[in-house]
């Protein structure tokens, strides 16, 4: 199983997992057809599904085109709101390509159909990957747009949490530097934040991808992995791991510069697709 990891738009990610013994491909979160096309010639794989985190525009844009393109093709997703939905999935559902094997992880919170994949090859020494798009980022978590503190919370530490702690988490944007800045603020005597944070800034200076972390690293940098650890609590002034996550989100939500809060009548028409046709050019 071998996991390309494709930069689009500002700072998205999708992923292009590659079963190497067929040369079979599924994607995940196919917001930019054309890039995609790109790697699936140059890798020369067949496309044989896309799985898709959830509904907003910058994750799921390209599903329609792509199934005009390969009839048959299979979308994934657990939300109706999703483009070019075939198969609508459950929390837990396993599904089978080829040698490769994903778990469906439901985790409404950003979005209320939020789905993250884990997935594995059996009788491999690989860790397993987990595509966790807006629910889990290195260093951070999502915004609560359809949800609750109470959802992340499960979703953080229940489902997500509970996983193999080598697990390689591919989240579904590059933002690890501004994630680990915050962290830094809430633990400013955290040695590994530090070493993560510096190590961030040098591939974002080089143009390089932070993805993957692991499961295991996210626990020791996350603050919103960390509710229950005292420098946290103190941060928050919070002792109950929920109200911790609900102080930490509200305060990463403010530690945005100005000038990068978006105008909310722009990302309205983000989400709704109105700029699509001017991206399309670029």
């Amino acid at each position: 199983m071998k996991v390309k990891v494709i930069s689009v738009l500002e700072d998205n990610y999708m992923y292009l997992v590659i079963e190497e013994s067929t040369r079979d491909a599924v994607a995940v979160d196919a917001a930019v057809p054309k890039r995609l096309l790109e790697i699936i010639r140059k890798e020369d794989v067949v496309l044989r599904a896309i799985l898709t985190t959830h509904h907003h525009w910058d994750h799921a844009r390209g599903n329609e085109e792509l199934a005009q393109l390969f009839p048959g093709l299979r979308v994934f997703g657990a939300d109706q709101r999703i483009g070019a939905l075939t198969h609508k999935v459950t929390h837990g559902q396993e599904l089978s390509f080829g040698a490769i094997r994903v778990r469906c992880l439901f985790t409404p919170c950003h979005t209320s159909g939020h789905m993250c994949y884990f997935m594995w090859e059996d009788d491999s020494p690989d860790a397993p990957a987990l595509f966790s798009g807006d629910t889990l980022f290195v260093g951070g978590c999502g915004q609560f747009f359809e949800g609750t503190a109470e959802q992340m919370h499960t979703n953080l530490t229940q489902i997500l949490g509970a996983l193999p702690k080598d697990t390689k988490v591919f989240c579904g944007h590059e933002c690890t530097v501004r994630n680990l800045k915050f962290a830094l603020k809430v633990e400013p005597e955290n040695e590994m934040v530090k070493e993560k944070l510096a190590w961030a800034r040098q591939r974002d200076d080089e143009d390089l991808p932070t993805v993957p972390s692991t499961l295991q690293e996210e626990f020791l940098y996350n603050p919103f992995l960390r509710l229950t650890e005292e420098p946290v609590q103190r941060f928050t002034g919070r002792t109950d791991p929920v109200e911790v996550l609900r102080a930490l989100r509200s305060e990463r939500d403010n530690f945005k510069k100005p000038k990068e809060r978006p105008n909310p009548q722009a990302m309205l028409a983000f989400d709704w697709g109105l700029f699509g046709p001017f991206l399309e050019k670029k």
